[in-house]
């Protein structure tokens, strides 16, 4: 076995976390508002058939090379799992970090779509929400021939085979996930914090953090109320936002975040926060005070996505990729590098026993990661989580609204 480099698993300290810095509902600029706007353009389409999307697949054929979009650090910097699938596969590929946040790709890509010509990727990866759920509601995903997928039916974890934003993964498999909680400065909070309730208690007035993102914040608004996001209705959006702008007026939230956040609770700016789990791992690998906790409300399960864009020229080759990605060994070797949580189960058990044979500090550096919950969450977490809200195009504008009106006052 190749030793653990416990360097690399601190990387993410300095690196940027462009994976998050993406596209957000609450805090749109002008031009990112222009971007979204060309999603709407297009008209939504009727999913295709089952016997039509088998005369789909019958008709491909691996052509031996592909063409990978991703974000950036997503992958081993040695692109070791892309070359041992050319090894095993005889496929060729180019891999591109061209996503950078979820709009902008989005926008770029969405007038290339609608026109009917290939983007020139063969996968994709995209966060579920707005700009995913465009996507397939425009037509811009092929949907996937499971007969070639068997690693995923038999690795991926249940939570990543039961998604509401992608009921029967008909278009896309997730590459990675990440959870939203909250987060805590143990320096200031002597409490163990287990309930969103503590983002509304006076004892911490002025000393909380809330994201900006809408679909974030009431997502958290609604777990308090005791309604499963994915099952909300508009009187449910009502609600939630009543119940967070007296949470704003009563001069509880000291600050709306986007990206920042994380430094703000690290230096006691604010005591606790909601907060995204990767980030937090990040500092407790530093040392930083920073607890992280799934309430016992509910908390945010967000995906990034292996999608096929209409229009890829190796769809037979993308979908082998995929499946390969699903071998417990290779996903094993992925998550060692980006540190989010592994839609494969099994690969918690593949790193303890590497770590085991390792020793001193290596040993030390990755069995951190295997034992962390913000990686490898338990089974009661998982059971807490929940997604976005689904919502089309027109309740997009109803729902922003609602949460606009909170976080943009």
């Amino acid at each position: 076995m190749d030793p653990v480099n416990p360097h690399a698993l601190l990387r993410g300290m300095s690196r940027p976390r462009t994976r998050r810095d993406a596209f957000r509902i609450a805090g749109l600029s002008a031009a990112a508002l222009a971007l979204a706007a060309c999603g709407v353009q297009g008209q939504k389409v009727v999913p295709p058939k089952p016997d039509a999307m088998k005369d789909f697949w019958a008709k491909q054929k691996k052509n031996g090379k592909l063409v990978f979009a991703n974000w950036p650090e997503y992958m081993p910097e040695d692109r070791k799992p892309l070359k041992d699938f050319q090894q095993a596969t005889g496929t060729s590929f180019e891999y591109k970090e061209v996503i950078d946040e979820n709009a902008s790709f989005y926008g770029k890509s969405e007038p290339v779509l609608r026109a009917g010509q290939p983007l020139g990727y063969d996968i994709v990866v995209m966060t579920n929400g707005i700009q995913l759920a465009h996507m397939i509601e425009l037509g811009y995903c092929v949907p996937l021939d499971h007969s070639q997928l068997p690693n995923f039916a038999a690795n991926a974890g249940a939570k990543y085979q039961q998604r509401g934003y992608d009921p029967g993964n008909t278009y896309t498999v997730p590459y990675t996930s990440g959870i939203t909680g909250i987060a805590y400065n143990t320096k200031y909070v002597k409490d163990d914090i287990t309930s969103i309730k503590a983002l509304f208690d006076p004892k911490y007035k002025g000393r909380v953090g809330m994201m900006r993102d809408a679909q974030e914040i009431a997502n958290f608004a609604m777990f308090s109320m005791g309604v499963d996001p994915e099952k909300s209705t508009q009187a449910d959006w009502d609600k939630a936002g009543e119940l967070l702008k007296k949470q704003r007026d009563s001069g509880q939230v000291r600050k709306y975040y986007d990206q920042d956040y994380i430094d703000a609770v690290a230096r006691g700016d604010v005591w606790l926060t909601m907060a995204w789990s990767g980030d937090v791992f990040q500092r407790q690998l530093a040392g930083e005070p920073v607890r992280f906790v799934v309430p016992d409300e509910g908390g945010t399960i967000w995906t990034d996505n292996m999608l096929i864009p209409k229009g890829a020229a190796n769809p037979v080759d993308a979908l082998a990729l995929m499946n390969f990605l699903y071998d417990p060994k290779v996903a094993a070797e992925v998550e060692e590098y980006i540190q989010y949580v592994s839609p494969v189960p099994a690969v918690r058990d593949l790193l303890k026993e590497k770590a085991a044979g390792l020793s001193g500090e290596d040993q030390k550096a990755l069995q951190a990661l295997v034992d962390s919950p913000l990686l490898f969450p338990s089974e009661a977490d998982y059971a807490k989580l929940r997604g976005y809200t689904p919502l089309d195009r027109n309740q997009e504008q109803v729902f922003n609204r609602v949460f606009h009106a909170v976080t943009q006052a």
